[in-house]
């Protein structure tokens, strides 16, 4: 084999050069000091971050981006349990990640040694796969096992275990070549199938999400809903698949999507669900579509075998990735023209053009109205939760693949770490973050990571004091009884300045472009704080309507 001798640190981290890990992030902790060594060399760009959870997002986000394992590196104990956030969206979102994470020394195992966890109990309900590897020898064999089930059938976090002491051992074995993920073909038969199915069906609808995209797939999935005028709906937080541009855009299928959307997708005859599981969000609480047997005759594509029938029993179900199946239907005969694709996506249009008046002097809708002219079609937008981002469901047009980051499982936290690591990935783009003034101080201190490594992002802060969602709930359920949902932020635009950023803040629409422009040319990481009027709790609801209509409930 000819197989060189080298420390279990050095082999780990060659394994990581095989597999052309280009970037990694971590929080940097004791109990894996000889990684960090073995990675100086390397040319791996390593962020240095100021907590795990961020950490554990920006290796998430990267895995978005790239459709390869984002790696992040935390310590035991402590350290590994603050990840938990950035994994549970890795597993929600599907998205290859793989979290390495520092042991106690094998010796001390099963004593709660200082910080020591049983890293595949504990996180083995959330990763597709936990181990520990306690033998140097099995480094290449088990870290290419990782990356494969990383990546393959429906994608998620992988979590590796690395006692201290292992680290230090000397091996002397064969590295794992480069793995590539398979790529489930789809037959003929089945090709032959979803033609008939098109031919027959008079009000076909495609709906599109999950992951396993490429830019190649986004591309064949435009050229099939022009050949057959075929609506196609975005699942929630998967704008970026179909530009919402083109004529055949019905909308997204997100919280409270366009009531005209939610009919044309129950009234559909056929169904092809291409890549998404159609979730309880994405499904509207599981009312668009019947469980188990869908009123609308449904094809379900999806990498993974045990996503298909799964919740929806399909009429037909295939095995695999949006990419091969749509060049399996690349030479199918193109369809007739259907009227009523052209209806869907003028009633988007109209949806994702009227901003209704809301109280205060600035309008977010505006605001997002304006970006949308602005900002050109490779910007990428990252968000976390929080009703905020109802806006930027609702306004915003995705043209391009890969510019939405935004997790499915509505976490919040999310948007700064995911921009972060994308502006590092794509420098030459405007990354935006965009978060509440609750969501922000989730992981509000990756805004110090921008400024270390210099990542100049744009964070727009929407500030209305308050846990806008849950009071919008409180007021549904107990009006005017108000527990736990206020807030007290401090000056954002400030607080960027103090960390060595840009701040603007806004207090008017007229502000927002100026104070906007001004952040982007600062070239620095910058914060544009906007105050927004309490009331104005949805683009189209204030929490005093909320309430009169609870109110008006109870009386009744």
């Amino acid at each position: 084999m000819n197989a060189p001798q080298r420390t279990a640190a050095r082999l780990l981290v060659d394994q990581l050069v095989i597999q052309r890990v280009d970037r990694a992030t971590c929080v940097p902790g004791e109990s894996y000091l000889s990684v960090l060594d073995a990675l100086t060399d390397t040319g791996i760009d390593l962020l240095t971050c100021r907590a795990e959870g961020g950490a554990a997002m920006m290796a998430e986000a990267y895995g978005k981006l790239t459709g390869r394992p984002g790696i992040c590196f935390v310590t035991r104990g402590p350290g590994a349990t603050n990840t938990m956030p950035g994994l549970h969206i890795a597993a929600q979102d599907s998205t290859p990640m793989i979290l390495f994470v520092g042991q106690v020394a094998r010796a001390m195992r099963g004593r709660e040694a200082f910080q020591e966890l049983d890293y595949p109990a504990t996180f083995g309900a959330v990763a597709k796969w936990a181990v520990e590897i306690d033998r140097a020898d099995r480094i290449p064999e088990l870290v290419a096992r990782a990356f494969r089930i990383a990546m393959q059938g429906r994608p998620g976090p992988v979590v590796v275990a690395l006692p201290e002491d292992m680290l230090d051992d000397i091996a002397t074995v064969a590295d794992a070549p480069y793995v590539t993920p398979s790529q489930p073909a789809v037959s003929a038969d089945d090709a032959n199938a979803v033609a008939a199915m098109l031919a027959e069906a008079e009000r076909p609808f495609v709906i599109v999400g999950g992951s396993r995209w490429t830019q190649a797939a986004a591309d064949a999935l435009v050229a099939l809903a022009a050949a057959h005028d075929l609506p196609v709906a975005t699942a929630f937080r998967r704008a970026h698949l179909f530009p919402a541009t083109d004529p055949h855009h019905a909308g997204d299928l997100g919280i409270g999507p366009n009531p005209v959307l939610a009919a044309a997708v129950r009234e559909a005859d056929m169904l092809i669900l291409l890549g998404g599981r159609l979730s309880e969000i994405a499904s509207s609480g599981y009312t668009l579509i019947d469980v188990p047997t869908p009123r609308q005759r449904l094809v379900h594509i999806h990498p993974d075998p045990l996503e298909l029938g799964r919740i929806y029993q399909p009429a037909l179900a295939i095995e695999a990735t949006p990419g091969t199946f749509l060049t399996a239907m690349a030479d199918i005969p193109a369809g007739p023209p259907r009227p009523r694709t052209a209806d869907l996506h003028a009633s988007y249009r109209m949806w994702s053009d009227t901003t209704g008046p809301l109280p205060g002097g600035f309008d977010y809708g505006a605001a997002m109205l304006w970006l949308r002219d602005r900002l050109p079609g490779d910007a990428i937008l990252c968000n976390g939760a929080g009703n905020y981002a109802g806006w930027l469901h609702r306004y915003y047009r995705f043209r391009r693949f890969g510019t939405q980051l935004a997790p499915t499982s509505g976490s919040m936290g999310y948007g700064v770490p995911a921009a972060v690591m994308a502006k590092r990935q794509h420098p030459d783009r405007i990354v935006i973050a965009l978060a509440g003034d609750g969501d922000f101080l989730m992981n509000g201190q990756e805004f110090a990571t921008a400024v270390h490594h210099g990542i100049p992002i744009v964070a727009v802060v929407i500030d209305n004091g308050m846990y806008g969602t849950i009071r919008m709930h409180q007021e549904r359920t107990f009006p005017g009884r108000i527990a736990a949902t206020a807030l007290t932020s401090p000056d954002f635009a400030a607080l960027a300045r103090a960390y060595g950023g840009h701040g603007e803040t806004v207090v008017a629409t007229a502000d927002f472009a100026p104070a906007f422009e001004r952040a982007l040319a600062s070239g620095k990481p910058a914060i544009v704080h906007c105050l927004l009027d309490p009331e104005a709790i949805t683009p189209t609801a204030t929490l005093a309507g909320l309430r009169a209509a609870a109110e008006g409930k109870q009386v009744e």
